[in-house]
């Protein structure tokens, strides 16, 4: 398996493209993103637990329950949610949408990511959707990347090859996230395309195992948003024996699936809103994996700890407290804790009791952009990891006239 150019595009059949449609008042903004396969796909999502979730949402599940999609349409700008039309106008953006296209409307994944309770007017994107069909291409994932951006800093696009079967498939995907983001069985947008062969029900067994370990293991600020999904179309064009079980192949679907997650998990938590820096809690000697898991979580969602980090402040203090009211089941008085970078690790509590260290080192250490939170339970042999981000001034200033 190798990382690869190309996002969404890299797999064989897919195409892509993102337009300025009039949703968003900044016309150098791409709002409008497509992607089509030229066959169909086997499908499969996952979606936001909150109970207010954008109509999108109710329109994506009930087209894909078939298992099966063709094409995806998001915007941004407007989270068409909490809108009394809100369902008649994510249909109407599949029908308009699936008409262009030619193909059934039932086929279409839509999504919307932006301002929550605001009307969405269907013209724009109406009226641009002409151009997005026009500018497809088998090298637009950069445009589609773009076009789902809200308050993101930067595109987040990764994709890898790797072989099944004796035949080299790939797999890529886009996501767009920055805030309002604590998963629970999704997360964010994220948009992943394959072209190997898989059925319907092992893909959507693949992307439900993989969640648990990878987005659901993301927090930026413990909100949990109402337009979070997560959606996979593989459209079999790289000819490989359709995975129907379990086996080797599926094993190897699902490192290839794990790897574009993973990455796309610390692009979002890397570019959490205000963030300075990356953090990644890694958590080994559990007893049990919800153990482990339930830690790696709680430490990396500790405002706390986050606003520590930002300051370059190592007060373990904070990861212990975390850790105390996680609800896990630990010993507190075996937890050793550790701050890493690339400028070194340091211990700074063994046994559940600090231990002399270098304040200077310690910060030398904090000072860089990705860090790393090793705790080590020393109770059993399970481990996790959790990502997030720093707690900053920016985050507060972005979200105090996030709709003005």
């Amino acid at each position: 398996m190798k990382l690869i150019s190309g996002g969404v595009c890299a797999a064989k059949g897919f195409k892509a493209n993102g337009v300025h449609c009039g949703i968003r008042k900044n016309r150098v903004k791409r709002d409008l993103a497509l992607i089509v396969s030229d066959v169909p796909c086997t499908a499969a999502a996952t979606y936001t637990t909150n109970l207010v979730k954008g109509a999108p949402l109710t329109v994506t599940k009930q087209n894909i329950s078939n298992g099966y999609a063709q094409a995806v349409i998001c915007n941004s700008g407007n989270a068409n949610t909490c809108n009394a039309n809100g369902i008649e106008i994510a249909n109407l953006t599949c029908s308009l949408l699936a008409e262009k296209l030619g193909i059934s409307a039932s086929d279409v994944v839509v999504a919307s990511t932006g301002v929550i309770g605001q009307p969405l007017d269907i013209t724009p994107i109406k009226n641009g959707i002409p151009s997005l069909i026009d500018g497809l291409s088998y090298d637009g994932c950069d445009y589609a990347a773009e076009a789902i951006m809200t308050t993101d800093t930067v595109k987040k696009e990764v994709a890898v090859e790797f072989t099944v079967g004796g035949k080299t498939c790939k797999m890529g995907g886009i996501a767009k996230g920055s805030g309002m983001i604590h998963p629970n069985m999704a997360t964010m947008l994220v948009f992943i395309t394959t072209d190997c062969k898989i059925s319907a029900e092992m893909l959507q067994k693949a992307l439900s195992s993989d969640i648990k370990e990878t987005f659901n293991m993301v927090s930026i600020d413990g909100d949990t948003s109402t337009n979070d999904m997560v959606t996979v179309l593989a459209n079999g064009m790289a000819e490989n024996d359709e995975i129907v079980s379990d086996g080797d192949d599926f094993k190897a679907f699902m490192k290839a699936l794990n790897t574009v997650t993973v990455n796309l998990c610390r692009m979002i938590a890397s570019d959490g809103e205000g963030a300075t820096k990356l953090l990644e809690c890694k958590v080994s000697g559990g007893k049990t994996l919800d153990i482990a898991k339930t830690v790696a979580k709680s430490v990396i969602c500790s405002s706390l700890t986050k606003a520590a980090m930002f300051g370059a402040d190592a007060n373990w203090g904070r990861v212990l407290c975390a850790i105390g009211y996680s609800g896990a089941c630990v010993d507190v008085d075996k937890i050793d804790v550790y701050f890493s970078s690339s400028k070194g690790t340091i211990a700074v509590c063994k046994n559940g009791s600090g231990v002399d260290f270098s304040e200077e080192k310690a910060k030398e250490i904090l000072l860089e952009k990705e860090i790393d939170i090793i705790v080590d339970l020393n109770d059993g042999e399970f481990s996790s990891k959790a990502w997030g981000c720093d707690l900053t001034y920016d985050y507060v200033k972005i979200n105090g006239d996030y709709r003005t």
